[in-house]
C-alpha cells in the first residue's frame, strides 16, 4: 500500500488503484473476526431485540461482559491491556459487523470508542495500566460525559467547573451533563470540565465510586432505545488531581480528536446496519406474492433493491480506502519513531476530511436503505411486528450523533480551506490551472480504449469542477465565506460526491484486475450507476453556488465550464440497476 497520501489530497491528486485497499482482500483471520462479531449478534442480541430495547435490569451490561469475554472490547486495544492489538481496518471491520446490532451497536460503541480511546490515546502510563485492562475485559463500562444543556455543537462553552481543593489533592467537580450513552451503568466517566477560569476544557477520569454523581432516570427516545442515555450530574465530585487526562486545557483537543475517530466508525457501522436491512429486504421482496408473483419480480422494487445496494458499496468502498489510509499513516509515524498512541491519533487527524465526508455518506446512505426498507415492506413496514419499524427508528440519531450532518459538512470544507492556508495543501494552483483552461478551447480529444479510462476522465473533471467553485468562492466571499453556510455546503456536496465516486471508480478497476470483467459485471454496473448520478448531484450543487455569488459574463462562463466538467456520456441505469438487483434477487442477500 502506499503512504504517500495526504488527508484532503483526493481533490488534487490522481490515486491508483493498486494504492488502495478494497474489503475483497481480506485475510484469513480478519474474516474470523467478522464472524465472531456476526455469530455474537445472531447468539445474543437479535433474539433479544425487545429485551434489549425495554431496557431490562442489566441485560445491555450482561451482554457487554459476554462481548469482552470474547475479546469484541479490546480488537484495537495493545496486547499488553489485555487486548488484541489489530490494526485500524481490522477495527473497522468489526464496528462494521456490530453496526447491524441497534441499540447494542450504539452501547459497545460508546464503550470501546469514546468511553475507552481517550485513556488509552491519552492517558499516562499508571492511567493506562489501571484503567485499560479493565474496559478492554468488561468489567469496567465506561462512558463520555462532554455535551450539556446549553453545548451541544460548541462543545467549548461548557460550563461544568472543576476547582483544586484547598489541599491540592482533589479536583472539585461541580456541573451537568446530558444524553450521555452508557450513563445507565457506566462505572468510569471522562468528564469535560473547565478548570477555574480557563477558556478551553480540561478531561478527567472520573469513577463512579468517588462519590458525588446523580443521574437522571432513562431518556424517552425515537430509536435506539434499548440504549442508556441519562443525564448525569456532579455535585461536589472529588476528583484525585492524578486523574486529570492529559494535560490542563488540552480536553476540547480530546474530544475533537476522538470525534473524528467516532465518525469513520459511525460510518462504518451504518454500513454494516444498511447490509443487513437490504437483506432483509431482499428476502421479503422474494417471499411476498402480488398480482400472483413475487414483488421481486417488478420493476420498481427492484429498482429500490439496486439503488440501495449502489449506495452502500459505494460508501463501503470509500470507507476502506480512507481507513487503509489511516493506517499507513499510522505505520509511518510509528516508523518515524512516534509514540505509538500519538500515531494513532495523528493518523487520524490527517483524514479527519475524509472521517467527516464518511461520516455523512455513511449516515445518510443508512437513512435512503431503512426508509426504502420500509417501503418495499408496504403495510408490513410501518408495523411493530416487522423489522423495519426498529430498523427506520434506530438509523435516524446517525445523522445527529458525531457532530451534526450539517456540522460536518462545514467542517469539511474548513478543514480543507485552512491546510491550504498552512500551505499543507495546494489547492490554488490547481484551482488557478482550472480557471486558465475555462478560458482555453475545450479539447476534443477523447478518452483512450484502456478499461475504465472515460470513467477516470469523469473522474478528473469532477475535481476540475470543485476546484472552480471552491476556488471562486473562496475570491469572492473572502471574509464572509464562513458566514455562507448554504455555500459551504453546496460545495461539501461536491466533495462527497466526488470522493465516493473516485472510491468505488478505484475498487472496481482493482477487483477487475483481480477476477475479470465478467465476473465483474454487477460491480461495474454499481459503479458507472454512481457516477452517472454524482455528475447530476455535482452540477446541481455547483449551479446553486455559481448562481448565487457569480452575475453577469463571469457566471454564464462558469456554468458552462460547470457543464462541461459534469458531463458523462448517455448511460443506460434502468439496465444497469435490472442488472444488480437480479444478483440480489438470485443470491437472496446482500451479496457484494
Amino acid at each position: 500500500m502506499s503512504t504517500s497520501t495526504k488527508g484532503g489530497e483526493f481533490l488534487i491528486k490522481e490515486t491508483e488503484a493498486k494504492d488502495i485497499f478494497i474489503p475483497e482482500e481480506w485475510n484469513e483471520e480478519q474474516q474470523l473476526i467478522a464472524g465472531t462479531c456476526h455469530d455474537f449478534l445472531a447468539q445474543n442480541v437479535w433474539n433479544n431485540l425487545d429485551r434489549i430495547d425495554s431496557q431490562e435490569e442489566g441485560f445491555m451490561p450482561g451482554l457487554l461482559d459476554k462481548a469482552g469475554e470474547l475479546g469484541l472490547l479490546g480488537i484495537s486495544v495493545p496486547e499488553e491491556y489485555g487486548g488484541f492489538g489489530k490494526d485500524f481496518t481490522t477495527s473497522m471491520l468489526a464496528t462494521e459487523i456490530l453496526g447491524a446490532g441497534h441499540s447494542f451497536a450504539v452501547a459497545i460503541s460508546a464503550h470501546t470508542g469514546i468511553g475507552t480511546l481517550p485513556i488509552l490515546y491519552y492517558g499516562n502510563a499508571e492511567q493506562k495500566a489501571k484503567y485499560i485492562p479493565k474496559l478492554a475485559s468488561g468489567e469496567w463500562k465506561a462512558c463520555y460525559c462532554l455535551t450539556e444543556p446549553g453545548s451541544g455543537s460548541d462543545a467549548n462553552s461548557g460550563k461544568t467547573k472543576a476547582v483544586l481543593s484547598a489541599d491540592g489533592k482533589h479536583y472539585i467537580l461541580n456541573g451537568q451533563k446530558m444524553w450521555i450513552t452508557n450513563g445507565g451503568f457506566a462505572d468510569i466517566f471522562t468528564v469535560f470540565a473547565k478548570i477555574d477560569d480557563d477558556t478551553n476544557l480540561s478531561a478527567f477520569i472520573v469513577e463512579k465510586t468517588f462519590g458525588g454523581i446523580s443521574l437522571n432516570p432513562e431518556e424517552h427516545k425515537m430509536g435506539i432505545k434499548g440504549s442508556s442515555t441519562r443525564q448525569v450530574f456532579f455535585n461536589e465530585c472529588k476528583v484525585p488531581v492524578e486523574n486529570l487526562l492529559s494535560e490542563r486545557q488540552n480536553g476540547f483537543k480530546i474530544a475533537v480528536n476522538i470525534l473524528n475517530l467516532g465518525r469513520i466508525k459511525l460510518a462504518g457501522a451504518a454500513i454494516g446496519g444498511s447490509k443487513v436491512t437490504v437483506t432483509k429486504a431482499v428476502e421479503y421482496a422474494n417471499e411476498r406474492n402480488q398480482f400472483g408473483r413475487p414483488i421481486s419480480k417488478y420493476g420498481a422494487i427492484r429498482y429500490k433493491l439496486a439503488e440501495q445496494a449502489t449506495r452502500i458499496y459505494a460508501s463501503e468502498s470509500a470507507i476502506y480506502r480512507a481507513s487503509q489510509n489511516i493506517e499507513d499513516a499510522i505505520k509511518a509515524l510509528i516508523a518515524g519513531g512516534m509514540d505509538e498512541a500519538k500515531a494513532k491519533l495523528k493518523g487520524v487527524e490527517q483524514f479527519a476530511v475524509e472521517a467527516a465526508i464518511l461520516k455523512v455518506h455513511g449516515s445518510e446512505v443508512l437513512d435512503y436503505v431503512v426508509d426504502e426498507g420500509v417501503q418495499i415492506y408496504g403495510g408490513m413496514g410501518y408495523s411493530a411486528e416487522a423489522p423495519m419499524d426498529r430498523a427506520y427508528r434506530d438509523a435516524r440519531i446517525n445523522r445527529i450523533f458525531e457532530g451534526t450532518n450539517e456540522i460536518n459538512r462545514m467542517l469539511i470544507m474548513d478543514m480543507m480551506l485552512k491546510r491550504a492556508m498552512k500551505g499543507e495543501l495546494d489547492l490554488m494552483g490547481p484551482a488557478q490551472k482550472v480557471a486558465a483552461e475555462l478560458m482555453s478551447i475545450p479539447s476534443m480529444e477523447s478518452p483512450d480504449d484502456a478499461l475504465f479510462s472515460k470513467e477516470k476522465s469523469y473522474i478528473s473533471n469532477f475535481k476540475k469542477a470543485i476546484l472552480m467553485v471552491a476556488g471562486a468562492a473562496v475570491q469572492k466571499l473572502m471574509q464572509t465565506l464562513a458566514k455562507e453556510q448554504e455555500v459551504l455546503m453546496s460545495i461539501a456536496d461536491m466533495m462527497i460526491e466526488l470522493y465516493v465516486a473516485e472510491s468505488v471508480l478505484l475498487r472496481v478497476e482493482k477487483l477487475t484486475g483481480m477476477k475479470g470483467e465478467e465476473a465483474c459485471k454487477e460491480q461495474i454496473a454499481m459503479m458507472r450507476i454512481y457516477l452517472n448520478d454524482a455528475s447530476d448531484n455535482i452540477h446541481k450543487s455547483g449551479k446553486e453556488s455559481i448562481n448565487y455569488f457569480a452575475s453577469g459574463d463571469e457566471q454564464r462562463m462558469m456554468l458552462t465550464g460547470l457543464k462541461r466538467f459534469t458531463k458523462v456520456d448517455a448511460f443506460n441505469s434502468v439496465e444497469a440497476r435490472r442488472t444488480v438487483a437480479a444478483k440480489l434477487i438470485t443470491e437472496n442477500k446482500y451479496c457484494f
